[in-house]
């Protein structure tokens, strides 16, 4: 309760934006979105210090989603180091995709997966020299982390198997089977938490960040603690769901009958071994393992989302854990009772009190196709299982799990969590993975439409200092078309407003710049500006782009949509002729998207 209720103290007292897990803001951002403050220093600060206290209290949240967040804080503060990385947008991206990628490799300790986590999930622009860039950060991360060694242990996989038993053909449907349970979970989990925190931002209980997170501590500790599989933490509980049974294992998960052997006179007892039926601790087991699995899987949906730093990869992978034990415990027994079943009879022998199906197994590919229906993810969650267990042999049954987690996911839900939330939110996020076909053109999109006021422009020649200050002072737009006059309205580039601030501001400073005096844009003075003598014009050729992107009036939307996609600026001029029409920005093509899908395009809000 302490832990817990300082950092929502902390987090809401001194960085708002330190809450959460980070990874849907972190895809917004690298996808041209800026969102000032949310990659900086403060919240870096507190996010180290309030992480490890959410992750000590024991609520059903990981720590995965918060260090890639602050692996991005310190990529962002170490770019504005460097001139050449904080002044240029494009670079700054290609850092903080590396960064989210040593997030992820130090997480868990899987530099490559961590690669293809950022390539996969984060990253909006991947190009080849940020791949090996990516590779070289998380190299260098999980370095520093084996060095440190947090984990006590002589292996750097956070949960690693000790068994090299091969898997069966004939377990191929079990697995098939936990991939469509984890779809389903995830599919579940996607829709209720957003449910949730839609409910949370649109009623009274967003006022009470610090209340919530109080009495969702006390119902976890409550209900959590008389369970031992949900008193422990999620980590340990999944390392001990994936291990094998052996001789010397005491718990409960490995509490088989005793089988009996008689030598002559002499009577030996053999260890409980996977070979036997269920022992009355197994039973006991399996009755806790569902009953953490039903908790487990209701808790987080309240957990996920609160007003601290809140990761999700741990809880699902220990959902997904409970959920496959259950599974491969079932599976062993019904191999056990009938050991003649032609699909398992000649590959699946009993010798010395140990049996071909490997529960641990089980939990292992359940966890996969649980964060895989959660996520999304195929490919590097695939790698970041082989890594994490060390399981190079598995690598079948779990791209399998995957796969099927992933459809059955897509089919009932549609979405990962972390686009949920993007959306929930209402950043201004095009999804590169989907695919749109228009009927439309540039010019049916474009702003103004039909009864709005015309765009604001800005004449290269013949604006005053005062002109261009009411300009910016009068609306909130993120820049302004040049055009070479208001008669010929031809286009001759695009200036965006930060940069005409900053220059107004330059303006400023020197002693004989007025408000009236003139302005132009470009390279050398015109001859209506040099005529009017001591008006001290003021040039501002050097911040205007002069080529901008813009497209026809005739081309279709679906050209428009990838350049969105492919290049992740945040605007498109729409000419014809040379002559300016209209803007598209990336928020009209997603209001676009939500009106051929059948939504309400006015109801789509971006906070």
């Amino acid at each position: 309760m302490m832990f817990s209720t300082l950092a929502a103290v902390l987090v809401k007292n001194f960085a708002p934006y330190a809450c959460g897990s980070g990874i849907p803001e972190v895809k917004t951002i690298l996808s041209g979105f800026i969102i000032r403050g949310y990659l900086g220093k403060w919240t870096l600060l507190i996010k180290s210090v309030t992480s490890p206290l959410a992750v000590g209290s024991n609520l059903s949240l990981g720590k995965e989603g918060p260090l890639v967040h602050i692996a991005s804080c310190c990529g962002n503060v170490f770019a504005h180091l460097f001139p050449k990385y904080g002044q240029n947008e494009a670079k700054k991206r290609e850092v903080l995709s590396a960064a989210a990628a040593a997030g992820v490799s130090v997480a868990f300790g899987v530099p490559i997966g961590g690669v293809l986590f950022s390539l996969e999930e984060v990253s909006y622009y991947f190009p080849m020299k940020t791949l090996w860039r990516s590779f070289f950060c998380a190299l260098t991360a999980a370095f520093v982390l084996r060095s440190v060694n947090p984990y006590g242990t002589a292996h750097f996989a956070m949960f690693y198997v000790t068994y090299n038993r091969p898997w069966l053909l004939f377990e191929l449907v079990p697995f098939a089977l936990l991939g469509v349970m984890g779809g389903l979970y995830g599919a579940g989990f996607v829709r209720a938490n957003l449910f949730w925190c839609r409910f949370r931002k649109n009623s009274k209980l967003g006022k009470f960040p610090i209340l919530e997170v109080m009495v969702i501590t006390l119902i976890t500790v409550l209900l959590s603690y008389p369970n031992p599989f949900t008193r422990m933490d999620a980590s340990t509980v999944i390392n001990e769901l994936v291990q094998e049974c052996g001789p010397t294992s005491h718990t409960n998960l490995c509490d088989y009958n005793v089988t009996r052997h008689y030598h002559g006179l002499n009577t030996t007892f053999v260890p409980a071994s996977p070979s036997g039926g269920l022992g009355d601790g197994l039973k006991t087991a399996l009755w806790q393992l569902a009953l953490a699995f039903l908790f487990k899987c209701i808790i987080t949906v309240f957990t996920f989302g609160m007003k601290i730093p809140t990761g999700l990869f741990i809880p699902s992978l220990a959902v997904g854990a409970l959920m496959g034990r259950i599974v491969g415990i079932g599976v062993e027994q019904l191999v056990y009772t009938f050991p003649d079943n032609p699909m398992w009879k000649t590959d699946c022998q009993f010798s010395n009190g140990q049996s071909c199906i490997t529960p641990g197994l089980y939990a292992m590919v359940g966890a996969a196709a649980a964060l895989g229906g959660v996520t999304r993810m195929t490919v590097s969650l695939v790698v970041v299982m082989y890594e994490l267990t060390g399981g190079l042999q598995y690598i079948v049954p779990l791209m399998l799990a995957t796969m099927f987690s992933k459809w059955v996911g897509d089919a009932l839900s549609g979405e990962g969590i972390y686009d949920g939330h993007i959306r929930l939110n209402g950043y201004p996020y095009l999804e590169q993975k989907r695919e749109f076909t228009h009927t439309t053109l540039a010019a049916d999109v474009m702003r103004p439409r039909p009864g709005e006021p015309p765009l604001k422009v800005i004449v290269q020649e013949g604006m005053t200092i005062y002109d261009l200050e009411e300009l910016v002072k009068s609306n909130t737009l993120n820049g302004f078309p040049v055009l070479i006059s208001n008669d010929s309205q031809r286009l001759m580039g695009f200036v965006c407003r930060k940069d005409l601030i900053v220059a107004l501001e330059n303006a400023h400073n020197r002693p004989e710049v007025t408000e009236d005096s003139p302005t132009y844009f470009t390279l050398h003075c015109p001859a209506s500006v040099s005529e009017l003598g001591n008006s001290n014009p003021v040039r501002l050729f050097n911040i205007v782009d002069l080529s901008p992107i813009a497209v026809s009036d005739h081309a279709p939307m679906e050209t428009v949509v990838e350049i969105f996609a492919k290049l992740g600026n945040r605007q498109v001029l729409v000419t014809h002729n040379g002559k300016l029409l209209g803007i598209i920005t990336k928020k009209d093509v997603l209001r676009h998207i939500a009106e051929l899908e059948g939504e309400d395009p006015e109801k789509i809000m971006f906070d």
